[in-house]
């Protein structure tokens, strides 16, 4: 297999794109391993996740086994990612992680293996999913098994949020709503604010940068880059929510709007960092 020429900044370097057998290679490997994805899905819900509720009792002890098994699938693809040179990734500062109890994680997200990459180095993921996904045959189960949180209405959620985070639980969600678009400025909805606001709760910032581009909103899976995409992601401080709150506030919809605004500026700055 030829070997690529990586550079640390497409901007600043010339990078001469890999042989048409090494793009032929991550492309069929590409495809072979998103097939692999959903199927790992069906085979976690209808028999591994069948077989914990059999033999365990505990529904704490099953709860966290069940997101143990997603996490491991996790690092198990990955790694096959990266073993078959489709992609490699840097995580810095996941020991941060450790310190998360109780707390709201946000990321930028402009690729589809984000919440693949982040879960897969937290010790706890509690996501928010779209109420379309439990439409999805392949991962329908794991979310259900999971106990993942549904954006089917915003007082639910935020009732049910604020419970999960009061429990101890560690919530990744995308600030964004959807995937970035390349070379548009992030526009984040109040949702992460409001939640964390309700909760109380501190909130982590994390920031993800894929270089070239790969698996975009508005690309397909079979759009492969000229070289082996490098994601990098770097997991940053925390951001204390009550210094958004101030005194004489009319709603909470101010301190959202205050709190909203400067993790905008967060990950901009992030962003200009990498």
């Amino acid at each position: 297999m030829a070997m690529e020429q990586e550079g640390l900044s497409a901007d600043k370097e010339i990078i001469k794109p890999a042989s048409l057998i090494n793009r032929m290679w991550r492309w069929l490997a590409t495809g072979l391993l998103l097939i692999l994805f959903n199927i790992g899905g069906l085979i976690l819900s209808l028999g591994w996740f069948t077989l914990l509720r059999l033999f365990i009792r505990n529904p704490q002890r099953l709860h966290q086994l069940t997101l143990n098994s997603i996490k491991n699938s996790f690092v198990l693809f990955l790694s096959l990612l990266r073993h078959l040179r489709v992609v490699d990734f840097k995580i810095e500062g996941a020991e941060l992680f450790k310190q998360d109890k109780g707390c709201l994680v946000i990321a930028n997200h402009p690729s589809l293996l984000d919440y693949v990459l982040l879960a897969s180095c937290m010790p706890r993921c509690d996501c928010i999913v779209k109420e379309s996904l439990l439409m999805n045959p392949f991962f329908r189960g794991v979310i259900k098994s999971a106990g993942y949180l549904v954006n089917s209405g915003s007082e639910t959620l935020l009732d049910a949020c604020e419970e999960r985070l009061k429990a101890g639980g560690t919530i990744l969600i995308f600030p964004e709503g959807t995937r970035s678009i390349e070379g548009k400025e992030i526009t984040l909805q109040r949702g992460a604010a409001n939640i964390a606001l309700r909760a109380g709760c501190d909130i982590r910032v994390v920031y993800i940068s894929c270089r070239p581009p790969m698996l975009t909103k508005q690309g397909r899976w079979y759009s492969i880059p000229p070289i082996k995409p490098q994601f990098l992601i770097k997991v940053k401080g925390k951001v204390a929510t009550r210094d958004f709150i101030q005194e004489g506030d009319a709603s909470p919809a101010m301190a959202a709007r205050r709190l909203t605004h400067h993790l905008r500026t967060e990950l901009m700055l992030k962003n200009n960092e990498k």
